[in-house]
């Protein structure tokens, strides 16, 4: 509903990665230049890691959107935990092929195959591997044979593998240094600047028509980037959150005030997961609030979350009067 309250076309802090959202920050810069770096060179690895949330998954689509299909054959695969068998035959799949053989050999024969024919159009295959923290040490081999396959003196195949941090770990092992003498760029993909930060809450608005309401202080962007870290998803709940608050409470403005009021709230909430979405050392100057309160303070928080509820019904029920009202019929 706050879209309709803030006059914007759509929610502005979706938490599904989409390209039309990518923002070039410095980092997501750099990334993307190994992957082009990696695109030209037309051979071996490229490794792009980064911890959760922070942009991988919109990397990955933002050059999928740029490259051309006449040249490049692209396939984008997100991995869970498959065995080298089960991968070839998704990177077959991704590839469009059908009907593939039950056998490994077989896949492989119509693999090279498909790579073969896309070289004498004139274009190459490229594999984009996401979540590649996932894949075990046999499918990690099975993605190096595959990079062995050449054409005359060309490389018809190519691999992007994009993972979490622990995936530099799994590569480092000893029996991977074959798949490590292929990997031609790497790089870590990570957190945003504070003017970044403020940047990025901006440039989602804009996408979806913010014309400058409501307005951010500077202390709500240094708030926001201390609670989140930088980490773009991490914004994204965040912002989410506060601009629900701005509708409820009718706010046009947001001051670091705001951000801590909707950080602690989203903490508490957080307090029985497994893990938690927002590091647990980011709201040390609010945890003191949230969880260290007296009785007075607790019932104090209870009174407001009532009077949102309250404003939350009482808004929702103009919203569906107006409704009714340009429909010309009458909401009871």
């Amino acid at each position: 509903m706050y879209t309709d309250y803030y006059k914007l076309r759509d929610e502005p802090f979706l938490l599904t990665p989409d390209e039309r959202f990518y923002f070039e920050s410095s980092v997501h810069s750099q990334a993307m230049a190994h992957l082009t770096y990696g695109l030209q060179r037309g051979e071996g690895f490229i490794v792009i890691t980064g911890d959760v949330g922070a942009g991988k998954t919109t990397l990955v689509k933002r050059l999928i959107a740029k490259i051309d299909p006449n040249k490049v054959v692209a396939a984008h695969v997100v991995t869970t935990l498959l065995s080298g068998h089960d991968l070839l035959r998704m990177v077959a799949a991704a590839l469009s092929l059908r009907d593939l053989p039950a056998d490994k050999a077989g896949v492989l024969l119509r693999l090279q195959s498909f790579f073969e024919a896309t070289h004498r159009q004139g274009r190459r295959a490229l594999l984009i591997v996401d979540e590649a923290q996932n894949l075990s040490e046999s499918a990690l081999e099975e993605l190096r044979m595959l990079s062995n396959i050449q054409v005359g003196n060309a490389a018809p195949f190519q691999s992007f593998l994009v993972g979490q941090p622990q995936f530099r770990r799994i590569i480092s092992s000893n029996d991977l240094e074959q798949l490590r003498q292929r990997v031609i760029a790497s790089y870590h993909l990570g957190p945003l600047s504070i003017a970044e930060c403020g940047n990025y809450l901006k440039h989602r608005l804009k996408q979806v028509g913010w014309n400058g309401d409501p307005a951010f202080e500077q202390s709500a962007t240094e708030a926001l980037h201390r609670h989140t870290g930088g980490i773009p998803r991490r914004i994204n709940t965040l912002g989410n959150r506060l601009m629900m608050l701005g509708f409820l409470d009718e706010l046009h403005v947001f001051t670091g005030q705001e951000v801590d009021r909707v950080a602690a709230d989203l903490q508490n909430e957080m307090n029985g997961a497994d893990e938690p979405e927002m590091p647990a050392e980011n709201y040390a100057n609010v945890r003191t609030l949230a969880l260290n309160g007296n009785l007075t303070t607790r019932l104090i928080g209870i009174e407001q979350r009532l009077a949102q509820q309250e404003t939350f019904m009482r808004r929702a029920g103009m919203f569906i009067q107006d409704f009714f009202s340009m429909r010309g019929t009458d909401a009871s």
